[in-house]
């Protein structure tokens, strides 16, 4: 199965001249068109039928503006219940909520700029599309419905994020400073119809037979969860839960998708397209059209490099210790360990001696020196409090939860990269899966349980956890429908996607994201206000927009 191949879209989208979304898009216009010196695409090309392709892939590389960047990352982990910052990074601000995340935040900026460039592609491609010869109608439609269900994607994230902003649904060819807030209720409306719209013109089938366009399943998927989100909103309607349940039904019944049998293998390197992938954001080792790659590799690992026996390498990662697990994490969500698996098979408890060799030891002091040969078990996080006398046993280093600070903390295996041509390298280049059918089962799930289908929700769970059982522990993992509550809906979901980009975002739509930090995030507690329920709107696009926060007002408490 062949991917297709994504443009590089900084110098597509400044060639093409649609780089002129918004006011905020004057800010990288000129970095833009310096880049480009490749090729000389006019903005003619797009009327083509390679130039509609190729803008099509160039919508898509917007995605990599959010799927596993410091930007999404820090938007979706930091500030949440189950992570809080690890030792380094200048953007602890963003998980404490200080006032330092203000409207000036360089993350908030460039999200707004790459979505609302693929946002204008995707605008251009739907109205130049009928013009556009030397391309079947049936290809020409499914273009049209990948740049539906990119511009749907990217205004939901925005609507998450931001709630009101320009709803922009015409090509924009010059800057303009002409712009104004929608409603969330128009937004919502719009995300729908374009999804709705796109469903029946995209690939009817599990997988696109070039990897990494999206599906009829990706698009279903995606509804889903707009359905599952606009039902606790301002614009929620009686019937969205009944909506998302449709759709994520169909994903499951229709496209030959299934779990696989061991959670473990769902993020293993080498597997990235497996039978349980929805929809994933391509990236690739090739520096030239990679832009920032992949960065998730970087910044869940504790700082083993500095431990006796280990040096930092491409298996063990680069760790920046950004995200640190939260002590509800780690105590309540993965409590159950001796019959769920997902607590071993998230973490990294083991790292194997790169540097043999004998040393003194300063963390562990069970003993006062630890002789290594290469591949020998160097550390092990037994992930409870193993007694003095246990660990004086054992040959290593053993580190208990006593001993965990902001440097030292379980590191999850899920974004792990060895493929990287260093150590050193930060531009990771493994695909990002973004949809996978557990998190439909999840969220199907969920719109049964308030829907007041319980019986149905506990069977869907129960997919998810005969999966994540120890052999046989399967009887012990089945929940029943009584059992069902909101708290462990909550704590499903992160034993299940933990890492994955899902947390602040759910947190917010539950609209327990104040309490929940406050209670579980001892850095963030003091600090997190009611306003944080909402981003900033980046101060550059309220100042360049005609009227500035007359015209554009800014969230409350910004």
């Amino acid at each position: 199965m062949k991917s297709f191949k994504l443009f590089k879209k900084i110098s597509f989208l400044a060639n093409l001249g649609l780089i002129g979304t918004l006011g905020l898009g004057l800010q990288s216009c000129n970095d833009l068109l310096t880049e480009n010196v490749v090729s000389r695409i006019g903005n003619d090309y797009i009327n083509t039928a390679k130039g509609l392709n190729d803008a099509t892939s160039a919508a898509y590389s917007t995605m990599r503006s959010w799927y596993g960047t410091e930007r999404g990352m820090n938007l979706t982990i930091f500030g949440t219940d189950t992570y809080t910052n690890g030792a380094d990074g200048s953007w602890k601000f963003m998980n404490t909520y200080t006032t330092d995340f203000d409207t000036r935040n360089g993350l908030l900026a460039e999200i707004w700029n790459d979505f609302y460039q693929g946002i204008n592609t995707c605008n251009a491609i739907i109205e130049r599309s009928a013009a556009v010869t030397g391309l079947t109608e049936s290809v020409k439609k499914q273009r049209v419905a990948e740049a539906k269900f990119i511009r749907a994607h990217h205004y939901f994230i925005f609507t998450q994020l931001f709630g009101g902003v320009d709803l922009r649904l015409t090509e924009t060819l010059a800057p303009t400073k002409v712009v104004k807030r929608s409603t969330v209720a128009e937004q919502y409306a719009q995300i729908i119809k374009d999804l709705n719209e796109a469903i029946p013109d995209l690939e009817n089938k599990s997988r696109s037979a070039e990897y990494g366009r999206a599906t009829r399943a990706a698009a279903e998927h995606l509804l889903g969860r707009v359905y599952l989100t606009k039902a606790t909103s301002s614009a929620k309607a009686v019937d969205d839960y009944a909506k998302a349940i449709v759709n994520l039904k169909s994903v499951i019944a229709n496209y030959g998708l299934t779990l696989l049998p061991n959670f473990a293998d769902v993020h293993k390197q080498g597997n990235e397209m497996n039978n349980e992938v929805i929809w994933s954001v391509q990236y690739t080792r090739d520096p030239l059209t990679n832009a920032g790659g992949n960065n998730a590799h970087v910044f869940f690992g504790m700082e083993y490099d500095v431990l006796p026996g280990m040096q930092r390498d491409t298996e063990n990662g680069r760790p920046f210790k950004r995200y640190k697990p939260t002590n509800y994490t780690l105590d309540v969500v993965f409590n159950n360990r001796e019959n769920d698996s997902r607590y071993k098979k998230t973490f990294k408890d083991t790292y194997l001696s790169n540097k043999p060799g004998t040393y003194n030891t300063s963390f562990d002091l069970t003993k006062k020196s630890v002789t290594f040969a290469l591949g020998d078990t160097a550390i092990f996080l037994p992930g409870y409090e193993m007694s003095e006398a246990e660990r004086a046993k054992k040959k290593y280093q053993v580190l208990v939860p006593s001993r965990y600070d902001e440097r030292i903390f379980p590191a999850i295996n899920k974004h792990f990269d060895g493929g990287r041509v260093d150590r050193t390298q930060f531009e990771g280049g493994r695909d990002f899966i973004a949809f996978r059918l557990a998190d439909t089962y999840l969220m199907l799930a969920e719109a049964q349980y308030f829907s007041g289908l319980k019986a149905d929700a506990a069977a869907n769970y129960n997919m998810i956890r005969r999966r994540a059982a120890w052999p046989g522990k399967e009887n012990e993992m089945m929940v029943k429908a009584d059992e069902l509550t909101l708290d462990f809906i909550m704590e499903e979901r992160e034993r299940e996607l933990l890492g994955e980009q899902s947390r602040w975002l759910d947190l917010a739509r539950w609209g327990n994201l104040i309490d929940r930090v406050k209670k579980f995030n001892p850095q963030a507690a003091p600090f997190i206000k009611a306003h944080h329920v909402l981003r900033p709107i980046p101060q550059l696009q309220i100042d360049r927009a005609e009227g500035t926060s007359t015209g554009f007002p800014q969230n409350s408490g910004y």
